[in-house]
């Protein structure tokens, strides 16, 4: 998933298909929070619907935050504080709109349409998650946890060459590993 431009085109399918699998069991479980907190707080509560609809979205944004960030685009970590920060203000920014698009349509069929008992609000409320889902699966995958470039074949050899692991393996090499790199490497091979 953190190299999307390599690989054929089977690879990428294949790559996108794990990431749709990941975003999925992620949303899964936040169209679960979302459902049960809406209607918990319906059952306990006098809010009205839209209400408790924005307040049970919330909680489920917070939810796939966790989940998107430490399991479905775990690899595609910015690991600096501004990067992380840049992260989940675009996160934030998105998810506001997913919630607008999800709550517009409970709130259209609500009070523009008087569709308001439990079955109706329960499935204008499904249909505006599964709605915002699409949104927010584009939105996050191509802003908020873009896939890492492919490290360059050219920084691949320095870091060979100076006894670092490769990016892509992410361990660290033997100073006899190292040295035996960079014999093979054409600049060394010159010298």
């Amino acid at each position: 998933m953190s190299k999307p431009e390599s690989g054929s085109v089977l690879d990428r399918v294949r790559g996108l298909a794990r990431e749709i699998a990941r975003f999925g069991a992620v949303g899964g479980l936040g169209v679960l929070v979302n459902l049960g907190v809406f209607n918990l707080i319906r059952q306990v509560t006098d809010l009205q619907v839209v209400r408790a609809s924005v307040i049970a979205t919330l909680v489920a944004i917070v939810t796939n935050y966790l989940g998107f960030r430490y399991f479905a685009y775990r690899d595609r970590a910015d690991r600096t504080g501004a990067g992380r920060t840049r992260e989940l203000g675009l996160f934030v920014a998105f998810s506001a709109i997913g919630l607008v698009i999800e709550n517009g349509i409970l709130f259209t069929a609500t009070y523009g349409f008087h569709w308001d008992g439990p079955l109706a609000s329960n499935f204008f409320k499904f249909t505006g998650i599964g709605i915002a889902t699409v949104f927010r699966f584009w939105s996050y995958r191509t802003w908020v946890f873009k896939a890492l470039p492919a490290p360059s074949t050219a920084s691949l050899v320095v870091e060979q060459r100076d006894g670092q692991a490769p990016a892509a393996h992410g361990a660290p090499v033997a100073p006899a590993d190292a040295q035996a790199a960079a014999a093979r490497t054409p600049e060394t091979a010159a010298n």
